[in-house]
């Protein structure tokens, strides 16, 4: 991306998406070719299978909220995908197609244009995914991105925020924190770390796993699912009020990368960005207790550690509490955009 006055050699809409966004959508049928302003999916046939319903998903990503303006343009991509699939994922549902909105500003040029487009390839291929259709606009600025995704899972079958019960659990995939630690490590805010340390957070803020293998096989083990996108004590308060419970944190027991945890020795503080951050894309969950073990197992065999990081209890506060059971006083409990 670069400032300054337009770039004249960008083509126009309809050769844009002729020349780059048709190429994305060639192995789908339905999507027409992208040269049709809808788009078409059987309810059965090759990707949906009877007795499946769809699952839907929405989210958009802005330059200087949440990417930076010199990111990468195909992690840019790759991110916007991600952060869909992520929220597919703690539903249990395997993707299908996508639908892609850009609002381009006038310094973006057909090189960075490339560049996001083969994010987009690279990742269609990861997760089997095909661009279905979408709209390309002109704005002001800043550029925004919003991709709509569908998916799949088996009827009857839903996994809702909705569902957790007081003594169940709570658990969570792989690391929490590294996201918002990434942030602050490309914006050179931690002190101390190795540069191998901090190129670890920041790979972590700029391209989130979305755990669409864990997400399936937590069906019928877990009792009400989110994935932690504005962090994990406001997310934890989202499934409390829907499932009209409270929950214990102990911090002690949130797992941590080896450069999230070199970082919090230098800066106890930092537990603050940890639990309330965001940005981590991991899936968080209620579950019984005495799956634990079935959980750990389900994690070693996916490559994936889950951890339990607390329970749920009667009330409707969530509390985080330190290694010596007092509670933490977190002004940042998770990002809110309004």
């Amino acid at each position: 991306m670069r400032s300054g006055k337009p770039d004249q050699t960008r083509p126009g809409e309809f050769e844009l998406i002729a020349r780059l966004f048709a190429p994305l959508a060639a192995g789908w049928p339905g999507a027409c070719g992208l040269t049709d302003d809808v788009a078409y999916l059987p309810l059965e046939g090759d990707l949906v299978a009877p007795g499946e319903e769809l699952v839907l998903k929405t989210d958009a990503i802005v330059a200087g909220v949440h990417f930076l303006v010199e990111d990468p343009p195909d992690l840019v991509a790759r991110k916007l995908l991600r952060v869909n699939l992520s929220d597919l994922a703690a539903k249990g549902a395997r993707p299908l197609v996508y639908l892609l909105a850009i609002m381009l500003p006038a310094s973006i040029d057909f090189g960075w244009l490339v560049r996001f487009t083969e994010g987009l390839r690279a990742d269609q291929q990861a997760f089997g995914l095909h661009l279905a259709g979408g709209d390309t606009d002109a704005t002001p600025g800043p550029l925004t991105l919003a991709a709509t995704l569908l998916g799949a899972v088996p009827a009857g079958r839903r996994m809702l925020r909705e569902g957790a019960r007081a003594g169940d659990g709570v658990f969570v995939s792989g690391t929490i924190g590294d996201g918002a630690l990434g942030l602050k490590a490309i914006r050179g805010e931690l002190a101390g770390l190795t540069p191998a340390q901090l190129a670890a957070l920041a790979h972590r803020y700029r391209l989130p796993e979305p755990r669409l293998a864990l997400g399936a096989r937590l069906r019928g083990l877990a009792h009400a699912t989110m994935d932690i996108s504005d962090g994990l004590v406001g997310d934890l308060e989202h499934i409390c009020e829907a499932s009209r419970v409270g929950a214990i944190i102990e911090a002690v027991r949130v797992p941590l990368s080896e450069a999230a945890r070199a970082a919090l020795a230098r800066n106890p503080a930092l537990i603050e960005s940890v639990l309330g951050g965001g940005d981590d894309y991991e899936l968080l969950f209620a579950a019984p207790i005495s799956a634990e073990g079935a959980l750990g197992a389900l994690g070693r065999e996916l490559g994936v550690p889950i951890a339990r990081v607390g329970r749920i209890v009667a009330g409707e506060r969530v509390q985080a509490l330190d290694q010596e059971g007092r509670r933490l006083a977190l002004a940042q409990r998770g990002y809110r955009h309004f």
